[in-house]
């Protein structure tokens, strides 16, 4: 039998409340204004201090376990059983032909049965039942529709994660068992990932994010059992990869959820800070306060910032791999908009969905979730610098206004004429800062346009990338994280219409291939000889059905440094 804990972040109210720092904690800078533990300066125009916003967080552990007993002789609170609709094809005799349901109804008296015909349940995907139980050894059995066929991919096993999870909280079960009802039906080489993919779609299936709520939604799972999936150190070593790479998704998930009152530029630059404090074998963390960006002439990304009464912070984590012996340099760097008004082109209308722009730094998450990932992981022989230029898009006296010329730290000249394009002009000074790295590679995540959620829709992510090996590079990393991307063309002729008349360029074009000219203007600031992509996650960065932040990203980001590093 083979186990692994893994830990499910849920927050609850314990009566004290976190002391998350609020963007006035007293601190200086050093004198090469940068700061290690970033605790903003007094700021004299700051009207809104943070909410008490963070109870302590209470790490619940759910252990999962591999074992071989037969699913009717499981005992405890839920038994899973997940169906393909060939798994409810039924013999002469009305019987099931699949053995486990066969041996299961037949424990039951028929139940299975019955319930699959008066509730309708014939197996396809998103079907979910549950049936309550008296004098059997499991107290509740759910039946999981698969669709036509066994799961062969990492988003499908995970999807099984999460409708037993829900099954789980809505049971309030404290133990549960999942069995696929054809194990033979998953390749045998395929067997352990899915087993990982299915305890990580468990864990973020459990993940409630209850600290903005004055009453905990608590999770009562403690052990799951995976029948029939394999055992022994491989699949153990597989269970903790999906531990580490879920406690990054829920951290992204944890942070782009997080309000803008809350998360301020300086809070973010303080969380990004604690990764490197808590992973200091192989972490470190240099913040750049608003003077330091100042001489480094980051003039794109302060004139975004120059209207809000929260400091920006520029944030870069690097991270060494143990014993040195670096093979290989990356760069993953992310769109940190804490929260975006539109500026002086302020949003307007409920297209715009100015009340979800807290989402805006979700490319940050996805740089931030990952690094808390890596950071327990330590893949060998690649440094890779996390990269975030944070700050709010507001307005006020101070900020930037339409037409005007900023200056970016290659030297190149923008004419904003929009200033709700804003993420790009953070992301041209990240990106110029990235390439003085040294880095070999350089992928950037932005919920950067809206042309690219409406090309796309909401669950696939836009890439952008003239490096062919780049794109397979994420094509195979996305195969084992299961997120989900398309190849879209950096159409040159589309520069056209971002000439400007005074400078080098304009911030944006015309609407028709907006996503396009978006990347087209980033690729200007991104040395040559660096293999680039940018990755528009407008999309797929927040669950509208679930009214939450997905954590998209993160998985996708760590298997590309694992790949690299391999």
């Amino acid at each position: 039998m083979a186990s692994a804990a893994i830990l499910v972040a849920t927050a609850a109210p314990t009566g004290r409340r976190s002391p998350l720092p609020s963007s006035d904690s007293p601190s200086g800078p050093r004198p090469d204004g940068t700061h290690r533990r970033r605790h903003a300066r007094p700021h004299q125009a700051q009207r809104h201090r943070a909410a008490p916003a963070c109870a302590l967080l209470l790490f619940l552990q759910v252990t999962f376990a591999a074992t071989d007993i037969e699913s009717s002789e499981w005992k405890g609170d839920l038994l899973a059983v997940a169906v393909t609709e060939n798994d409810l094809s039924r013999g002469p005799d009305a019987r099931f032909e699949n053995a486990v349901l066969t041996k299961l109804d037949s424990q039951l008296g028929g139940l299975l049965s019955e319930a699959s015909a008066e509730e309708d349940f014939a197996g396809k995907t998103g079907q979910a039942v549950v049936l309550r139980l008296q004098g059997q050894g499991f107290k509740r059995l759910a039946l999981i529709g698969l669709g036509r066929s066994a799961p062969s991919t990492a988003a499908a096993c995970r999807a099984i994660g999460e409708s037993v999870a829900a099954a789980a909280k809505s049971a309030q079960a404290g133990t549960a068992a999942i069995v696929i009802a054809s194990p033979g039906a998953i390749q045998e080489g395929f067997k352990l990932n899915a087993a990982a993919a299915i305890a990580s779609g468990t864990v973020l299936g459990l993940h409630v994010d209850s600290r903005y709520r004055s009453e905990p939604n608590n999770v009562h799972l403690k052990h799951v059992d995976l029948i029939g999936l394999g055992s022994g150190p491989e699949l153990e070593r597989k269970l903790q990869h999906a531990n580490y790479v879920s406690s990054g998704v829920i951290f992204g998930k944890d942070l782009v959820n997080s309000p803008a009152n809350v998360l301020t530029p300086v809070v973010l630059a303080e969380e990004a800070s604690k990764i490197a404090s808590t992973y200091s074998d192989v972490f470190t963390a240099t913040i750049l306060d608003a003077e330091r960006c100042k001489e480094l002439k980051m003039g794109s990304y302060l004139g975004v910032a120059a209207a809000s009464a929260n400091p920006p912070r520029f944030i870069h984590l690097c991270y060494k791999p143990p014993g040195g012996n670096v093979k290989r340099k990356l760069a993953i760097v992310g769109k940190g908009l804490t929260f975006d008004s539109g500026g002086y082109n302020i949003k307007v209308g409920a297209i715009c969905s100015i009340e979800l722009m807290k989402w805006d730094m979700g490319g940050s998450a996805a740089v931030f979730g990952a690094a808390k990932a890596l950071g327990q992981i330590k893949p060998p022989g690649v440094e890779v610098h996390f990269i975030v230029a944070a700050c709010e898009n507001m307005i006020s006296g101070t900020g930037m206004r339409p037409g005007d010329i900023v200056t970016a730290s290659n030297g190149m000249t923008i004419e904003v004429n929009n200033t709700d394009a804003e993420g790009r002009l953070t992301l041209a000074d990240a990106l110029v800062y990235a390439c003085k790295q040294g880095v070999d590679k350089i992928i950037d995540l932005a919920t950067l346009t809206g042309y690219c959620r409406i090309a796309l829709g909401l669950s696939i992510a836009g890439i952008f990338t003239p490096s062919d090996e780049l794109d397979k590079e994420v094509a195979a990393a996305s195969e084992v994280s299961g997120e989900k991307f398309w190849r879209l063309p950096l159409e040159e002729s589309y520069w056209e219409s971002m000439k400007s008349s005074v400078a080098d360029m304009v911030n944006t074009g015309t609407p028709q291939g907006g996503a396009i000219t978006a990347a087209l203007f980033l690729k200007k600031f991104v040395d040559e000889k660096v293999q680039w992509m940018h990755i528009d996650i407008a999309g797929p960065v927040w669950s509208h059905k679930n009214r939450s932040a997905t954590g998209f990203g993160v998985s996708t980001m760590v298997e590309w440094v694992l790949k690299n590093s391999s």
